[in-house]
């Protein structure tokens, strides 16, 4: 069904893909999670290479020149809600070297998502979009916190191969997350300041 829905978009002319995959991180990094796949007798090195597969599968025919493919890893978002605490240590030097896809979009807003040193696995030819900003908590971040975060994941992934954006969907679901419009807005100004400053 995937397949067909990336086809679709295809002949569509779309030229960005991404699929969101709630199964790297919330099944197979949360540490709760892993130790019930564990008592359940399941083989998670084997649950990750099926997982890998089936997405690559999901996206073989979006390979072309003129088509930017992205794996969002999602540590769940609804209604400002989180379901994922473990960083990305387990399944990244797989996963980063097999997904074929362009770039990466991970989510690096609180500390349950660990630290930066699973990008050393990143290949260099990927983009890594740092979910630096939340989505889900109407606080604004402080701007300076940030230039300091991305600098820190820069000794991992060159800067020229990082971005930034909020870590997920402000409305992944119908009912969106507990912030008004306004702070929305104010989210994505940060995001574009910030990237300026960074970037140019």
């Amino acid at each position: 069904m995937l397949q067909r829905e990336v086809q679709a978009l295809l002949d569509e002319g779309v030229t960005y893909i991404q699929l969101d995959s709630l199964r790297y991180v919330i099944e197979l990094a949360d540490v709760r999670r892993r130790q019930q796949m564990l008592q359940a007798g399941e083989d998670l090195d084997q649950a990750l290479e099926n997982t890998i597969a089936a997405d690559n599968a999901t996206l073989r025919n979006a390979r072309r020149p003129s088509v930017t493919i992205a794996m969002h890893m999602c540590r769940g978002n609804n209604r400002s809600a989180w379901r994922s605490e473990g960083g990305y240590d387990v399944v990244a030097e797989r996963a980063f070297a097999s997904l074929d896809v362009d770039r990466f979009l991970l989510e690096y807003d609180t500390e349950r998502a660990g630290g930066f040193e699973p990008l050393r696995f990143m290949p260099s030819d990927k983009v890594v979009v740092l979910g630096l900003i939340s989505s889900k908590n109407p606080q604004l971040e402080s701007q300076d916190q940030l230039l300091r975060r991305i600098d820190e994941a820069a000794k991992y992934v060159p800067i020229e191969n990082l971005a930034l954006s909020p870590q997920c969907g402000f409305a992944s679901t119908a009912p969106g997350n507990m912030l008004s419009p306004e702070e929305q807005k104010r989210k994505l100004e940060l995001v574009v300041d910030t990237a300026r400053k960074v970037w140019g």
